[in-house]
């Protein structure tokens, strides 16, 4: 099944022409990393994917029906995680149940079940503020799939973290999506993170009017680990043919 459309994607600001021509589809369950030089759109396109934005020309599709108000089918987790610094991680990851009907002991039973499953047994009633980093990137994790929504926007949510709490957290990741199998659109400017993670890769050109350069398919198997997948046969092959259209795509916005 085709979960995600986008077809002609035209998308300004004022005199700003942000995205071209854009046009992609998504197959349900299907993991696509966005890589592309600083200011292509990649988060423009997760913000019309979830119905934040609405495009300039061109139309969004979601199994097969035109999007046009709110995405409430996807699960947004942002770079900066949106918890609520008044209410503890427990009450934070009840939130989303709460706000689809779930009745509150029902609710309760699922963020205990969901700060489990992400490592967080014993942090349950700390604030943010008690809660490190990678500990925030937990709860946040946990609040985008308590409600297993059938599509996951990530917008380079582990970027901020350190490299060896951001390779388990890639790992939770991968385990969860296996399990649940949500189609995950995930924007991050780290190829190796791309790679590692996606089953396909999209590569958008420079912005202005930035649209679609390349689009790869990640032929590494499954399950993987990520702090392994360099190891994998093909992924230096992979990861040198997309860095050589990317590298360009770079050259060119500085040489702008």
């Amino acid at each position: 099944m085709t979960r995600i459309t986008l077809q002609n994607i035209g998308l300004s600001f004022g005199s700003y022409h942000a995205l071209r021509q854009l046009s992609f589809t998504v197959s349900a369950g299907q993991f696509v990393a966005l890589v592309g030089p600083t200011g292509c759109g990649k988060t423009s396109v997760l913000n019309l994917v979830a119905g934040l934005l609405r495009p300039t020309g061109g139309s969004v599709s979601l199994d097969g029906r035109p999007l046009e108000s709110i995405n409430r089918n996807a699960a947004y987790m942002f770079q900066q995680d949106g918890l609520l610094p008044w209410k503890t991680a427990h009450e934070n990851v009840m939130l989303g149940p709460m706000f689809h009907g779930s009745d509150k002991n029902r609710a309760t039973k699922d963020a205990q079940l969901w700060l489990d499953r992400v490592g967080l047994r014993g942090f349950e009633h700390r604030f943010p503020s008690q809660l490190s980093g990678g500990q925030r990137k937990r709860v946040a994790m946990a609040q985008a799939l308590i409600n297993r929504l059938p599509i996951l926007l990530m917008d380079e949510s582990f970027s901020a973290l350190d490299v060896q709490t951001r390779a388990v957290m890639e790992d939770e990741l991968l385990q969860l999506c296996h399990e649940l199998r949500p189609t995950v659109l995930f924007v991050t400017h780290d190829l190796e993170e791309a790679i590692a993670l996606a089953d396909r890769i999209l590569l958008f050109t420079a912005g202005p009017g930035a649209t679609l350069k390349g689009d790869y398919s990640v032929p590494l198997p499954r399950p993987r680990k990520v702090s392994e997948a360099r190891f994998l046969p093909g992924f230096t092959e992979l990861y040198e043919s997309i860095w050589r259209s990317l590298r360009e795509e770079v050259l060119n916005l500085y040489a702008r």
